[in-house]
């Protein structure tokens, strides 16, 4: 990445995954992360929170941000406004959630799910429960390499799913089409800016489609393989404040 390409770029929105880049090892945002989130806000650039979470799990640390922008969570499925109201949000179909559920059996797997309202993490509502409950993503993660990709395989031949990850052992489903992306893509027609102006930061493949696809794409030090080689450029680790070095090197 040449310095060249970055000076021709202006920041206007920063796209930041919570998991493995904003937050450290103990789950937490550091003093320098918060600084630089700061900074960046007073100078009249979006931050924009993207996240594999639900607001149940984001909410407490993404409000001590006071951010005053919008907010993605759940890999892309929902989109909040500016005043936390919701925008958007992309429902897995119900068939779909059953047959993962009955792969997690099979193969003995812990999983975890988000539907409206709550996360389910290794249980299942009553099968005939499952259809009263809205689904947005399913998840597996699995030690076994072999069993990962017998599952993966399986869910690849379906083509209304979108499938990540946020840790090298595991795996997200969400709908086709949902991606973070996607998600920042509709946030910068909202508020009249271009993918061009975008800076993104992630470390898992459910970062990929934004990192590759902003104006500006960072990697944490920490991150996957694939997502460095994607990536513009690559910062510190996420408990090196690598978020707060980016900011200040390209945006600020």
């Amino acid at each position: 990445m040449t310095q060249t390409k970055q000076t021709q770029k202006n920041i206007k929105l920063i796209a930041i995954d919570m998991d493995g880049t904003l937050l450290n090892d103990r789950h937490e945002i550091s003093d320098e992360n918060r600084k630089a989130i700061r900074e960046a806000e007073e100078k009249g650039i979006h931050v924009v929170i993207s996240t594999g979470r639900t607001r149940i799990t984001c909410d407490e640390l993404v409000n001590s941000l006071s951010l005053s922008s919008y907010l993605i969570t759940v890999n892309g499925s929902e989109i909040w406004d500016e005043s936390g109201t919701l925008v958007e949000r992309q429902l897995l179909d119900t068939a779909f959630i059953e047959h993962m559920w009955s792969l997690k059996q099979k193969h003995q797997t812990y999983c975890w799910a988000a539907s409206v309202g709550k996360v389910w993490r290794d249980e299942f509502p009553e099968a005939e429960d499952v259809a009263n409950h809205e689904w947005m993503k399913f998840g597996f993660d699995i030690q076994d390499d072999n069993v990962r990709d017998i599952i993966l395989a399986d869910l690849k031949r379906n083509p209304a799913l979108e499938i990540s990850n946020s840790s090298p052992t595991n795996l997200e489903i969400n709908a086709a089409g949902v991606n973070k992306a996607r998600a920042i893509e509709k946030v910068c027609k909202r508020i009249g800016i271009t993918m061009d102006e975008v800076m993104a930061m992630g470390d898992s493949l459910n970062d990929l489609a934004m990192i590759k696809e902003a104006g500006f794409g960072v990697a944490m030090g920490n991150a996957q393989p694939i997502v460095k080689e994607a990536a513009d450029y690559v910062t510190e680790t996420n408990v090196e404040d690598g978020v707060a070095r980016a900011i200040r090197q390209w945006a600020l």
